[in-house]
């Protein structure tokens, strides 16, 4: 029963990635749900954006069949639905922001109703839990910035979860819903790399990015798991907060949009390809979340020092790409 059930669930979700990307090629120019480069961007012409929504409906399709509690997949459908209005015309950052916490709050309260767990039912959490749900949801759409990086990421975060949840014992829904939305990205990662025809746009990656830190709460029964889960897009934290910190010590503007991060370097300035660079920090990401799953059996202090060495890694070859370039320029 549950074999028929789950291959129900990832056909669903692999259709509707197809057809997300599908119907946004055809009629986002109509919609005007496009994407007009500028001196920031890292493609040329325009290019129709919106192809995540298919990623949206078959996470809201498999919650409903598989028996999702509402607190999981209300907040995220609604969060998606603002993104998508966004990609349609831009709504103010202070506005999508408080809605984004306040998504990230209905959450986690309807978590604290429907399961008990020490990690995250003291109250102290739930605003730190809510920045780290809104934050994971913004560096997730930041890093969307070539063909396929957020998808491939997609891919291998919710795989992990999937396995995860499986091997944790956790409900088969949620475990079966991790699968099926891996199977969305598949779906949608054609119509966006190598080439791409169709982009995620907001209402895919702010919802990804979302869920994806939604799921690492749920998983968690204690700070391990938290610290485990969370490694599963550890890529994205690393290359969106080493960034952060060279334009504060720039001084300049958060605010201000840019194309600092290395993936962003690595493609516009040194000219390699996105699907090189996408399956790159693909590879790398899989390779970090089979050693931290591993890893997780000997405790926190080996995590942390796992997670300290591959940034500090990682921070020295961002260093010496930015030097390689200021020294071309």
């Amino acid at each position: 029963m549950e074999l028929s059930i789950f291959m129900i669930c990832i056909l669903a979700s692999l259709f509707s990635g197809i057809l997300g990307a599908l119907l946004i090629k055809k009629f986002g120019y109509k919609l005007e749900l496009i994407d007009i480069a500028n001196e920031r961007s890292s493609h040329k012409g325009i290019i129709p954006k919106g192809g995540g929504a298919g990623i949206v409906f078959s996470f809201v399709i498999c919650s409903v069949y598989l028996g999702i509690p509402f607190f999981f997949w209300i907040p995220a459908v609604i969060l998606g639905c603002i993104s998508f209005l966004n990609d349609i015309r831009e709504i103010k950052p202070k506005i999508r922001l408080l809605i984004q916490f306040f998504c990230s709050l209905l959450f986690l309260t309807g978590l604290n109703c429907f399961f008990e767990s020490a990690f995250f039912s003291n109250l102290l959490f739930i605003p730190i839990l809510a920045v780290f749900i809104s934050g994971t949801a913004n560096f997730y759409n930041f890093m969307d910035g070539i063909n396929g990086i957020a998808g491939i990421t997609g891919v291998v975060a919710f795989f992990f979860l999937g396995c995860y949840s499986y091997i944790s014992g956790f409900e088969t829904g949620y475990t079966i819903l991790f699968f099926s939305i891996m199977f969305s990205y598949l779906g949608f990662l054609p119509f966006n790399i190598p080439g791409a025809s169709v982009f995620m746009g907001d209402v895919g990656s702010i919802f990804s990015g979302f869920v994806f830190a939604c799921s690492a709460v749920l998983l968690s029964e204690n700070l391990t798991d938290f610290l485990c889960i969370s490694g599963f897009i550890f890529l994205f934290y690393a290359d969106e907060l080493s960034t952060m910190f060279i334009r504060i010590k720039d001084r300049q503007s958060l605010a201000k949009p840019h194309r600092r991060h290395l993936y962003q370097l690595l493609v516009n300035e040194l000219g390699f390809s996105h699907f090189k660079i996408s399956f790159f920090f693909g590879i790398v990401q899989f390779i970090i979340s089979v050693l931290i799953i591993n890893i997780k059996v000997y405790g926190i202090s080996y995590i942390l020092i796992f997670y300290s060495l591959i940034f500090v890694i990682f921070c020295l070859y961002s260093y010496e790409i930015r030097k390689k370039i200021t020294i071309q320029e």
